[in-house]
């Protein structure tokens, strides 16, 4: 990828809200209500790093410092034609629950954060929610994480991503150049006529939407 504050873009992107998860954070006196607090799992940090970096382009090293366990994301970056290697890292102690891998997924989680992935859940604010025992922990109640999944919607949407309207435009999009784009004259046409809507798009959506219209033209002058 030629430009690093491009990739910084696609890997900093809100996720769908069926990637968000909730967990219970402090709880009032009577344990009837607790704070949501919302993250993504390791999982799904790599699938972001897959589908944005490619699986060749990044990688993870754990070294140690001061018996805590500590990871470096690499990302390959492309600048100039040459390619290096930039490296982001953070650390976590052990969890309550099994507490070596919880480590291990803590610090690769708040490294990836450096790269910008999930960081904008730090600025998510915890609404209360109603909570229920299970065992030892509370756990949400099910009928509040639908309330949960709007929350974090809206606020994608407030943030200025959008990220379900990106996508029904895009495909708008796709649909009328492959309709109504026949030629570099009409390519040019649409470019102008929708450039609001274009800019708005996530990055990769207006990259590739914008290879096509120049393609579009490329081959009807190559064929003139």
């Amino acid at each position: 990828m030629d430009n690093a504050q491009e990739l910084f873009d696609q890997l900093s992107a809100p996720f769908p809200s069926e990637y968000i998860e909730w967990r219970v954070g402090s709880t009032n006196q009577e344990k009837t209500k607790g704070l949501a607090l919302a993250y993504i799992d390791a999982r799904a940090v790599m699938d972001r790093l897959d589908s944005v970096c490619g699986p060749g382009n990044w990688q993870a090293r754990y070294p140690h410092a001061n018996g805590k366990t500590v990871c470096e994301v690499g990302v390959r970056v492309e600048r100039a034609g040459s390619a290096e290697w930039i490296w982001k890292s953070d650390g976590a102690g052990d969890t309550d629950f099994e507490a070596e891998k919880g480590a291990l997924s803590d610090a690769f989680k708040r490294a990836a954060v450096r790269w910008g992935i999930g960081r904008y859940l730090y600025d998510l604010k915890a609404p209360w929610i109603e909570i229920e025992q299970r065992g030892k922990s509370y756990i949400i109640k099910p009928d509040e994480l639908k309330k949960l999944d709007a929350i974090h919607e809206d606020f994608a949407h407030k943030a200025g991503w959008g990220i379900r309207a990106g996508i029904q435009a895009y495909k708008l999009a796709n649909q009328m150049v492959k309709q109504f784009v026949t030629d570099a004259a009409s390519a040019q046409e649409f470019k102008e006529a929708n450039a609001s809507m274009i800019a708005q798009l996530p990055v990769a959506m207006r990259r590739h939407l914008m290879e096509q219209l120049d393609r579009i033209g490329a081959t009807a002058q190559e064929a003139a």
